[in-house]
């Protein structure tokens, strides 16, 4: 009688192929989202969704409501039954919540290209928002140079408390992780105390800015009714465009100059670096500066496009903070943080229409936290594919040597007299 190992399944195969097969493709998928940063993005996003609805589910709640939130800030539709109006302002107010996130995203990925971590941010953030305002209230009512003054700060400000940690990484070897969650907190009370000294200032909000100084965008009363509710109702303002200039130019630095190729270098090796004649210390520097210019530009932005008054914050506004999940998520390139800033910004601007259906608006910030608690489990995955192309290669050998191999053979006699 035939052995049941020699009979061939139904589909023509040795038995255990399909098995086989299935763990070839699933294999596959592993090393293919191994490879690809944006496709584990995305799927990393898809999973905070699907967990996100799944907590909904749990608490009683309808995920629809989520779902019609976030196409109606896209698109402007309320696709609700029965309403079917369409209102540009949502789209944008969504474009205007995604700059300041772009913003320091780009800030947290550049210093990360260079192999810096900077969570500081969100000082960096408010060091250029208090220096954006300070200028809008003392600068000269000067139409055009007056908002390009207290950008310019903001972005100045930034980038010195920056590029101020930065000097003490390349100089002393100070950890800039420890160094800038320090100078977050400098920075919050540093701007309190500059804030509250203003002519004028209130425990809580500061005099309003001159219109000379504001980033907001006016229109003609014959502009079409869209595109009066589109920017006068909304909170759209120039810095979209101060946001796609940044986006641009991180672009061209990181990947077209000398400085970009120089700083992704000292990210690699640094000491590789340094025996190729790279300045490291100039690179950390420089580095830090201008990740910390990108998050003044943020604070500026914010200022000076979203509010009439300047703002004297009680407590971190956490834009800085949600960059760090913005680089995450966007792999620290330009055009990702950029896609990345919008995904983030989205969510803001559908949490006050979350709540009016009764969908806690706290979601928003369950699905940040879970997008970046499994992306970074990419590491993880890493680990996984490895463990599995080792297992894969020892079983092949031995089979390979049970069946008398004469590959090996010899692997196994190199193996003997080494």
């Amino acid at each position: 009688m035939p052995s049941i190992f020699g009979r061939k399944g139904a589909s023509g195969g040795a038995p255990g192929a399909g098995l086989r097969r299935a763990d070839t493709l699933s294999a596959r998928v592993l090393e293919a989202f191994a490879d690809s940063n944006a496709l584990v993005s995305v799927a990393v996003v898809a999973l905070g969704f699907l967990v996100a609805t799944v907590i909904l589910l749990i608490i009683g709640r309808n995920p629809v409501g989520m779902y019609q939130a976030i196409v109606q800030v896209v698109t402007g539709f309320d696709i609700r039954p029965g309403r079917g109006f369409w209102n540009p302002r949502h789209i944008g107010d969504w474009i205007a919540l995604s700059s300041p996130l772009i913003l320091c995203g780009l800030s947290m990925a550049f210093a990360f290209r260079a192999g810096l971590f900077n969570i500081g941010a969100e000082g960096q953030y408010i060091a250029g928002l208090t220096a954006a305002q300070v200028i809008a209230l003392s600068f000269p009512p000067i139409p055009v140079l007056h908002p390009l003054a207290a950008v310019l700060g903001g972005a100045a400000a930034g980038a010195c408390w920056g590029g101020l940690v930065g000097f003490f990484k390349a100089r002393y070897r100070v950890s800039e992780v420890v160094a800038t969650i320090m100078m977050n907190h400098i920075a919050l009370f540093t701007h309190r105390i500059i804030t509250l000294r203003l002519p004028g200032a209130l425990p809580h909000r500061t005099p309003d800015f001159p219109e000379t100084a504001r980033l907001a965008v006016t229109l003609d009363g014959d502009a079409p009714r869209f595109m009066i509710d589109l920017i006068d109702r909304s909170l759209v303002n120039h810095g979209i465009w101060i946001t796609l200039l940044a986006v641009f130019a991180y672009w061209i630095i990181m990947g077209k100059t000398k400085l970009g190729y120089s700083l992704r270098a000292t990210g690699f090796n640094r000491d590789a670096a340094h025996y190729g004649g790279i300045n490291v210390k100039a690179n950390i520097t420089a580095s830090m500066g201008i990740a910390g210019g990108f998050a003044g530009l943020a604070g500026a932005v914010v200022s000076l496009g979203l509010f009439s008054h300047g703002w004297v914050l009680p407590a971190f506004p956490g834009y800085g903070f949600e960059g760090i999940a913005v680089a995450l998520v966007g792999n620290s390139t330009a055009w990702g943080v950029a896609l990345a800033g919008l995904l983030f910004g989205m969510l803001r601007s559908a949490q006050p229409i979350m709540q009016m259906r009764q969908i806690p608006m706290e979601i928003t910030t369950i699905i940040v936290g879970l997008v970046v608690v499994f992306i970074s489990l990419r590491a993880g995955l890493r680990l996984v594919i490895d463990w599995r192309m080792k297992e894969k290669a020892r079983l092949e050998r031995e089979r390979a040597e049970r069946e008398g191999s004469p590959v090996a053979a010899a692997e196994s006699g190199s193996k003997e007299d080494a």
